[in-house]
């Protein structure tokens, strides 16, 4: 039994990163059985190491772009222009910072990065 936050609790108050949440959870279940991990300051999909996290920006910023962030981590750097930033933070690792403003902003092209994150953290 999981005594600890859910992602409810992490997005109390803020319904449509929770709609966010919930879809990309539907995504990558469709290709893996993730294990949902909730901190003071984002939600981690993981699989063997985590792959993509879900953040709030307000938390951290006093006028954010967008309510929800999802950040993707490949093992190279993607040059989408559609990336909010992109992190380095060590040698085989990228962050991919996504703003998302619509659910339709969880497309196919956003599909095959969850699952290529996916593949590399199994």
């Amino acid at each position: 039994m999981n005594s600890g936050p859910t992602a409810e609790d992490f997005f109390a108050g803020h319904p449509f990163p929770l709609t966010v949440h919930n879809r990309v959870l539907d995504i990558v279940g469709e290709f893996a059985p993730v294990e949902v991990r909730v901190s003071k300051s984002q939600v981690a999909l993981r699989l063997r190491r985590a792959f993509a996290y879900l953040w709030l920006p307000g938390q951290y910023l006093a006028h954010p772009e967008a309510e929800v962030v999802l950040s993707i981590a490949l093992g190279r750097h993607d040059d989408s222009l559609r990336w909010k930033e992109v992190a380095h933070p060590s040698p085989k690792h990228w962050i991919h910072h996504l703003e998302v403003r619509h659910l339709a902003d969880l497309d196919d092209e956003v599909v095959g990065w969850l699952r290529e994150a996916a593949e590399r953290a199994r």
